[in-house]
């Protein structure tokens, strides 16, 4: 008897563009997207559990990369570490966290930079605390070798790689 999962083919929600080569792509892609929202949809439940809410992915990703190794970040410093073309997204993020109290803004010669306050710095000390209550507790059950989603992750900045390069040559038509 056929195994019923291999008869469906893989996972996807453009099945027009798993017809061509390299359909394991498609089903990545897929998987991305679902991935991509419910971890965007799980930072914002955390920070607003964490006691911040009305704060959106975006800005609760730009508290977190601000906050990292305790050193001011310019915006372009920003938008390189999380691939976003688009500064005034970064722009309108600051200026949300700073309205909330959780950033403020400087200057590096010419350029704007934005570095967590001590409130931005406790937030992101409580999500972290949600965090390891609320995902990592129940994450650990799953006995995911660390090694593998460190592989994972590779695999996943690589293929960035791919998709920004496959853009160039998508805006170059």
């Amino acid at each position: 008897m056929k195994d019923p999962q291999l008869s469906i083919g893989p996972i996807v929600s453009s099945s027009h563009l798993a017809e061509g080569a390299m359909p394991a792509l498609s089903e990545l892609e897929f998987a991305l997207t679902v991935m991509g929202n419910a971890f965007h949809s799980w930072i914002v439940r955390c920070m607003t559990a964490a006691g911040y809410p009305g704060l959106g992915h975006m800005e609760v990703l730009i508290l977190h990369a601000t906050n990292h190794r305790q050193r001011e970040k310019s915006l372009s410093d920003l938008c390189v570490m999380l691939n976003i073309e688009d500064t005034h997204i970064v722009t309108y993020a600051a200026k949300k966290l700073q309205g909330n109290g959780l950033i403020m803004t400087g200057r590096r010669g010419k350029e704007k930079t934005l570095k967590v306050t001590e409130k931005g710095a406790a937030a992101c000390r409580r999500y972290g605390e949600m965090r390891e209550a609320l995902l990592i507790a129940d994450a650990r059950t799953l006995h995911l070798d660390e090694a593998d989603i460190s592989r994972l992750a590779g695999l996943m900045r690589v293929l960035s790689g791919q998709y920004d390069q496959a853009a160039r040559g998508a805006a170059s038509l």
